[in-house]
């Protein structure tokens, strides 16, 4: 297809120029000084970025997580006959309240908050590596390479961070709507699963989140850098406002849940606590859709677009503003 004219130029069609000096080559000869100006070596950024996507992890899943906790009820609420727990969102939130209290919309917070450091190193982290890796010999990285990078990005967080942390997440949610909750809390939640189950027991839905933090990843850095490239045009070096990068972040999770949604809905329920049930992925989609009928792929997705635009609008928001503090501060 033939690249579009006239005034207005599509994003999506533009070769964007890589910024070397995100991985500046530090001879021994000229090794930066004390008072030097030169970007900070590649080992630096990547601490620098560690600690920013911790952070940043943590205060947006204090914010975002109540909806987080309503759209995990909604998919775990399987159809019984004719009857259902909750009728909706609000429905949702009204019961929790009223047998849990406020505090009910954030059972199962702590998980989130003991995964987020690592969660946001592996992303980050993973993410600079491929895109290291993957620049052409002239600086530039197409479109399909940054597509490629965020799958690789979400793909290691699924293995390494986001699986046992999601796994143990739902446990928790699914274990406070029974009729006698067992877990006291994240450590004694943990060795409990361990115990009755083994290892295995905090380490399930494996295929189904790589295949949700993969797709994930790929459409929302894809989108997001691809959105800041086409804002700063030639000048690479032009600063988004915050304001626009946490736009450009809630257009890429919106995005992002209108594509993989069914795959969440799929993970959600491999990784609660009826999950023996399900011989495995296939085996889980068959009875969903046998069961519940295809629109129960689509369960909790209105909560989740409004969780995962703020979550995504306010990680990359964030995260950034942290990033120029330590950039500015931390030589």
């Amino acid at each position: 297809m033939d690249r579009p004219t006239g005034n207005f130029e599509s994003p999506f069609y533009r070769r964007f120029a890589y910024r070397m000096t995100a991985f500046p080559v530090v001879h021994a000869s000229s090794a930066p000084g004390p008072d030097s100006n030169k970007p900070a070596p590649v080992r630096m950024k990547s601490l620098k970025g560690i600690i920013a996507g911790g952070i940043t992890g943590g205060i947006e899943i204090c914010i975002t997580f109540p909806t987080e906790y309503v759209k995990t009820q909604l998919q775990l609420d399987e159809k019984v006959g004719a009857t259902k727990r909750y009728k909706g969102i609000i429905d949702c939130v009204k019961q929790t309240v009223k047998q849990h209290g406020v505090l009910g919309l954030y059972r199962g917070l702590s998980v989130l908050l003991y995964g987020s450091i690592p969660k946001s190193a592996v992303r980050f982290g993973s993410f600079e590596e491929f895109k290291k890796r993957a620049v052409s010999a002239d600086g530039t990285l197409a479109p399909h390479k940054k597509l490629l990078c965020g799958l690789g990005a979400g793909v290691s967080e699924a293995i390494l961070a986001v699986t046992p942390m999601e796994t143990v997440k739902v446990k928790f949610i699914n274990d406070q709507a029974s009729a006698n909750p067992k877990f006291r809390g994240f450590f004694h939640g943990v060795r409990t699963i361990i115990k009755a189950e083994g290892f295995k027991g905090v380490y399930q839905g494996v295929t189904p989140t790589i295949m949700k933090q993969g797709s994930n990843q790929a459409i929302r850095f894809f989108v997001v850098e691809t959105l800041k490239d086409w804002y700063r045009g030639d000048d690479h070096n032009k600063i988004v406002p915050k304001p626009l990068t946490g736009l450009f972040g809630a257009t890429a999770g919106a995005a992002s849940v209108f594509g993989n949604t069914p795959l969440d809905v799929i993970k959600t329920r491999m990784q609660g606590l009826d999950a023996a049930k399900y011989k495995n992925t296939y085996d889980c989609a068959k009875k969903i859709l046998k069961n519940e009928g295809i629109r129960s792929f689509y369960k909790g997705t209105l909560p989740r677009l409004s969780r995962v635009c703020l979550d995504v609008g306010i990680t990359f928001m964030i995260y950034d503003s942290f990033m120029e503090v330590f950039n500015k501060y931390w030589k």
